[in-house]
């Protein structure tokens, strides 16, 4: 089975809050948009990616609309393959009690790997060999080293953000 990509929603604000084209966050989000490596995503993923991103704090800080995290998302959603993950309780307890989801999804695809923001330890539950940090991620002999360096965020967006980041 090839490998598949699981992004936390850590990863997907920071990326869209990031200032430089060029950093981790922002490669990976970029690469999500551009479908530059396989993802996975689930309702409750993209209702969460949704949830956080029109904090009101951190939609103070991007500067978009809920219309334009909506366009956003939609992009990241067609690019990605959404799976709706069996219910039942997962053998593995996620260490964020809000991030079980996650962990289920992990669980019932072996050939996921978590992208996070997260720092998770070999002696807590996460199965490090599939949890990876975002920097990791675009290191150059990962997919999201192939993710050009411009944003992909479309240009009616990214004019209304603060930090803006060159597209």
């Amino acid at each position: 089975m090839s490998r598949c990509y699981l992004i936390d929603t850590n990863v997907v604000v920071a990326g869209l809050l990031a200032s430089q084209a060029d950093s981790a966050t922002a490669r990976v989000l970029d690469g999500m948009l551009q479908a530059v490596f396989p993802f996975v995503l689930s309702p409750l993923l993209l209702a969460e990616y949704r949830a956080v991103l029109l904090r009101p704090k951190i939609q103070k800080a991007h500067g978009l609309t809920s219309d334009q995290v909506d366009a956003v998302l939609t992009d990241v959603a067609l690019a990605g393959i959404l799976v709706d993950p069996e219910p039942g309780l997962s053998s593995v307890q996620a260490p964020d009690p809000g991030d079980q989801f996650l962990w289920n999804l992990l669980e019932q695809r072996p050939g996921l790997e978590l992208v996070t923001g997260d720092d998770y330890h070999p002696n807590r539950a996460c199965d490090c060999e599939r949890c990876r940090a975002s920097c990791a991620f675009v290191a150059p002999d990962c997919p999201a080293a192939r993710v050009q360096r411009s944003s992909s965020i479309p240009v009616d967006v990214t004019r209304t953000r603060s930090p803006m980041r060159n597209p």
